[in-house]
Parts: C-alpha cells; sequence; structure tokens
C-alpha cells in the first residue's frame, strides 16, 4: 500500500501543477479582456500611462525580483530609450513609430550593456550606488545635450501612422497599440523567468555561492538578466514618449528610479502581476493627489505609503494575496 501511495504521490502532483496552469492561464485571459474594454469605461491616456509604468515596473521587478539586484539607476533607461524615439520621430518625419520605438529600446539596450559591465561585479549596497552615479552621468549628459531640448524637453512628437498604415493620432488606437506593446514586454518577462534561465537566476538570489559551486557562471546571468531588463525599461520609455509626443528629463531623474521601486515594492516583488498593481496604484494616486489640496504632498504621502508597505506586508500587495491564497486553497 505503501508503494502505491508513493507511486500516486508524481500524479498528484502534476494533476494539482495542471490545474494551477489552467487557473492561470484563465486569469490572464480574463486580464486581456479588461484590458480590451478599459478604454471606454476610463479615459485612454490615463491608462496609456498606467501601462508604460507598469512595464517599466516589471522589467526593473526582473532584475530585483529575480535576480536579486537593486539598481537605483533604471531610469536612464526610460529616458534613453524616450529621448532616442521622440529625436528620432520628431527629426525624421517619414519614419514610422514602430521603427521609432525599436531603435529607441536598442539604444537602452546598448546602454543597459555599458551599464552592466561596469557594475555587474558589484553586490548589495556598491551595485546599487553604481548604476546611481552611472544613471547622474546619463541625466547631466541629457541636459547638455542638444538634441534633448534640455530642461524644456523634447517637445513636437508625432505618433505617425503604424507600419504606415493605421493612423495612432486617435487615443483608442494608440491605446490599443501601447496594450499590445505591454502585452509583447510581458510576455516576454513571463517566459523568461519561467526557463531554465529564470529557474538559475532564482538559484543565484537565493544563495549565489552556491550558483558558483555548481559551475555556473554567475555574472554572465546576471548581466543577461540586467540588459533584458535595460532594453525592456527602454521600450516603455520610447511608448511612453509616444503616447505623451513629449521626452523630458522627469524621465532621467533619480526620483524615476525611486518610482520604480516604490511601485515594485507596493504591488510585490518577485510577483508577476505585482508590478502592474504596483504601477496603478502610484499613477491612480499621482493623479488624484495632484487634483485635490493635498498636491504638493504627493511625494510625502507616497513616502508615508512606502514605509507602511514595508513594515506591514513586506510581500507587497499581490504577494500576501498569494500567501493567503496558497494558505486557505492548497
Amino acid at each position: 500500500m505503501a508503494n502505491t501511495q508513493i507511486a500516486q504521490a508524481p500524479s498528484v502532483t502534476i494533476e494539482r501543477q495542471r490545474r494551477a496552469k489552467m487557473r492561470r492561464n484563465m486569469f490572464y485571459a480574463v486580464l486581456v479582456i479588461v484590458g480590451l474594454v478599459a478604454p471606454f469605461v476610463a479615459y485612454p491616456v490615463f491608462l496609456m500611462k498606467i501601462l508604460c509604468f507598469a512595464l517599466f515596473a516589471c522589467a526593473f521587478n526582473l532584475l530585483l525580483g529575480y535576480a536579486g539586484l537593486l539598481s537605483f539607476g533604471h531610469a536612464a533607461f526610460l529616458a534613453t530609450g524616450g529621448y532616442v524615439t521622440g529625436y528620432l520621430l520628431s527629426s525624421y518625419p517619414g519614419l514610422t513609430p514602430e521603427l521609432g520605438i525599436l531603435v529607441g529600446t536598442l539604444a537602452a539596450l546598448a546602454l543597459g550593456v555599458v551599464f552592466g559591465a561596469l557594475s555587474i561585479r558589484r553586490q548589495g549596497i556598491y551595485f546599487a550606488m553604481v548604476t546611481l552615479a552611472l544613471a547622474q552621468l546619463m541625466f547631466f549628459f541629457y541636459i547638455q545635450a542638444p538634441f534633448t531640448g534640455g530642461e524644456d524637453g523634447l517637445h513636437g512628437v508625432q505618433r505617425g501612422d503604424l507600419f504606415g498604415v493605421i493612423s495612432l493620432r486617435s487615443n483608442l488606437a494608440m491605446y490599443y497599440f501601447v496594450f499590445a506593446v505591454f502585452l509583447i514586454g510581458f510576455i516576454i518577462i513571463q517566459r523568461t523567468i519561467h526557463s531554465p534561465f529564470g529557474q538559475v537566476l532564482k538559484a543565484i538570489r537565493e544563495n549565489e555561492p552556491r550558483a558558483v559551486s555548481l559551475g555556473y557562471n554567475v555574472d554572465a546571468y546576471k548581466l543577461l538578466a540586467f540588459i533584458i531588463s535595460a532594453g525592456l525599461a527602454g521600450l516603455a520609455g520610447s511608448t511612453k514618449t509616444l503616447v505623451f509626443q513629449l521626452a523630458s528629463l522627469t524621465d532621467a531623474h533619480w526620483h524615476m528610479s525611486g518610482e520604480v521601486i516604490l511601485m515594485t515594492l507596493l504591488g510585490g516583488v518577485g510577483t508577476l502581476l505585482g508590478p502592474l498593481m504596483g504601477a496603478g496604484i502610484v499613477v491612480s494616486l499621482q493623479h488624484i493627489l495632484a487634483q485635490s489640496p493635498l498636491g504638493n504632498w504627493v511625494s510625502v504621502i507616497l513616502g508615508i505609503i512606502f514605509v507602511v508597505c514595508v513594515l506591514s506586508f513586506r510581500s507587497g500587495i499581490v504577494g500576501e494575496i498569494a500567501k493567503m491564497y496558497r494558505k486557505n486553497f492548497r
């Protein structure tokens, strides 16, 4: 009888995994349906802002939540993608938006290679400080560079026609394009996390010396994760510039790196949907508070929320929900 129970154990595990995968796929399908219907319920530009920052937060979460690397310089990649895309689309009217976004993403990817090569061998606070210093260098470069417009920003970015056919001047058409870009970025992150590469990243995060002892080139894995994260952050910046037809120094400031950390921690580090929820909450609060008498206290209120989040539920909102689900339904 004992042998029979042992033989049945793997099949029970496989069945649980199959059901969990089915529930997860159904949940994703519901989210996609909600995303398709959302612009008919809420203002499309507001939704596009959430999607852009959600992609930015998801990209950052890939680095922090799965590779265990805290970067204080991710704003540099957001700004690089935005500035490059904005400059190309404003200077070359015949260039289609998808090409502008592609070049902006590649520019952020290239910057990620440089930043990663310079910082990836550092650990902990030293890694964070190196990335912050490099990002500040980029901030001062963008102030001085002639093509960025300095403190005035880069204005007049044309949305153009997608593939030369679909006009993005309509907010509704632009929303569905941004939604498609977000889904592509989310799928890339999801596949990366659940691939053998992602499993190695988790092993490095949990116990780096053990990963080294198993023969993994830890620095190479962390560098690749850093580059992927930088490229996706650049994709978010490029898309954001296209949405608002503007690229500004706000995206390059270290405050933006702090905001993406807040979004990720609030939603849940190391969860797929945490950054999406965190971005939605932060952007919504900024929008609501900016129109209230407390508009000058936005940063203070967000700081208080961050402190409460860290002290009360360190796993973030989605992380705590996942814990309760596992406790009550498994």
